[in-house]
């Protein structure tokens, strides 16, 4: 057993033969997806570090408009998006271990970066464009994370393994929205939990996962495993961009998750737009505060996922993902049907007195706003439970779609190089996939903010129309090309037989 403990390289590793799974694998497997979690977990937080400190700055004296705060949520979005090809490539090229050590101790950039600029309200916003790119690194961590511990688990159980290292990682991002506002000392939880003492201070947010991200690399040095046999050179990996399947599911995770992320990302600063009022920092405002509600979102999708997983292994990702894109159309038309109700709220803020600053206008533009705010917010968590389940099941589909080719064409000698075969080519396929749906982290919040939009409030309402014409075109391409054929539309539980 000490060729398996932590920290050195496995040579011997069969996961689909059971004796040895339950002898060995299981075990090695679980520690390494433990630890695999907690650093594409600290990945996710860094990477949508932004998206809610985007929404504080203006409390830290930043002056940025609202455009530019939407950039700022995005760009670390595109940078996570192009990175995940390179970081999928690295595990097999380096290994799972090695690649982890690494990435962690690349998020101490980001990190430490944000926390100089945060203290600085003279620094230009070119420069904070800059820092926040860096941040795009975390957004790495999930590719190299998932096509390595799809090597690790045998094709039954690839379901639920991915679906709880994706979802530990997903999770991150409901992490650092609920804790950085009381981290920070901005904001506490209903009165439950008060914010960090000592006044505000953005810049803790970043020493901490500085430092987490040091316990995560020497952890992954300790704890975790490189697998030889999972080696194999980019030329290899880069096959997978000849196959169909490749690119359809990749277009349909840009639905899943890149709906997923990118409301992640644009929440915080979707509802201070819509239901907060505070037209200077000195002003107490009135409204709903979004550091209440922003880390919902998130969530909700992260606890989803692995219930996807579970679902297409049960009833057929094919299936799963169809009526996923069903209930997100419905969730973003009941998005925009809450945002045609909202009330216009006057620019003029002088109240009668200073214990009063706002108007009666304002006042009651701001309460009739957030009434509706409940139906807003069932309505956009009941798209990110969609997203999320979504996530849970086009995973779910990628290597036994890849499983499935591989049996159909091996003979009985070949079976066990054409298995190995396909997990590498799945490892590829998730990572390309991970890379373009994530691009949708990039373009929701642009779509809802871009520089050269003048008004960002009508902008919301159009984008979510064309979110939901996206959905439609996605429900359509997953019944086109697997629903209605009987080769991958039926439930994944083994190989026998099986269909996706």
């Amino acid at each position: 057993m000490d060729n398996y403990r932590g920290g050195v390289t496995i040579d011997h590793w069969t996961p689909e033969d059971d004796a040895f799974w339950e002898s060995t694998g299981k075990k090695v497997a679980k520690r390494n997806l433990i630890w695999s979690i907690f650093s594409e977990h600290l990945g996710f937080s860094v990477w949508l570090l932004w998206s809610v400190s985007a929404a504080l700055l203006p409390k830290a004296g930043f002056t940025f408009t609202v455009s530019q705060l939407f950039l700022l949520v995005a760009i670390p979005n595109l940078v996570g998006a192009l990175i995940r090809l390179p970081y999928t490539f690295a595990v097999p090229k380096f290994g799972g271990r090695n690649w982890t050590i690494v990435s962690a101790t690349a998020l101490l950039v980001p990190t430490l970066l944000f926390a100089w600029a945060v203290q600085h309200p003279e620094t230009p916003y070119w420069v904070f464009c800059l820092i926040a790119a860096t941040a795009g690194l975390g957004g790495g961590n999930f590719a190299s994370s998932m096509a390595n511990i799809n090597f690790f688990y045998p094709t039954k159980k690839k379901g639920m393994a991915l679906g709880l290292n994706a979802a530990g990682g997903n999770l991150g991002v409901a992490v650092i929205q609920l804790f950085l506002p009381i981290v920070v000392g901005g904001a506490g939880i209903f009165g439950l939990v008060k914010a960090s003492e000592g006044g505000f201070h953005l810049e803790r947010a970043g020493y901490l996962y500085a430092v987490l991200a040091v316990v995560a690399a020497v952890a992954a040095w300790f704890f975790m495993n490189n697998l030889s046999g999972a080696k194999s050179s980019p030329r290899e990996q880069l096959k997978v961009l000849s196959y169909k399947h490749t690119w359809v599911m990749s277009f349909l995770y840009i639905g899943t998750f890149g709906s997923f992320i990118g409301y992640s990302a644009a929440m915080p600063l979707l509802i201070k737009l819509n239901f907060w009022n505070q037209p200077v920092p000195t002003v107490p405002g009135i409204g709903i505060n979004f550091a209440y509600y922003a880390f919902l979102g998130a969530l909700v999708g992260s606890v989803a996922r692995p219930f996807g997983g579970w679902l297409a292994d049960k009833y057929g990702g094919a299936r799963v993902t169809l009526w996923t894109f069903v209930a997100m159309i419905a969730g973003t038309l009941g998005v925009i049907y809450t945002l045609t109700l909202l009330v216009a709220v006057p620019t003029n803020t002088a109240g009668g007195s200073a214990a009063s600053p706002y108007s009666d206008e304002v006042v009651a533009a701001v309460n009739a706003n957030s009434e509706l705010f409940p139906w807003f917010l069932v309505a956009f968590l009941f798209i990110f439970a969609a997203s999320g389940i979504g996530n849970g099941s086009t995973y779910r589909m990628i290597p036994l779609i890849l499983a499935i080719e591989a049996r159909r064409k091996a003979t009985p000698e070949t079976a066990g190089a054409a298995m190995l075969k396909a997990t590498k080519e799945s490892s590829a396929v998730i990572g390309i996939a991970g890379a373009v749906g994530a691009l949708g982290g990039f373009l929701i919040p642009m779509t809802f903010g871009a520089p050269w939009i003048e008004d960002p409030v009508s902008a919301i309402k159009v984008a979510f129309g064309v979110f939901a014409g996206f959905y439609v075109i996605c429900l359509a391409t997953t019944w086109f090309v697997y629903v209605r054929t009987t080769s991958f539309a039926g439930r994944a539980p083994s190989l026998a037989g099986a269909n996706v």
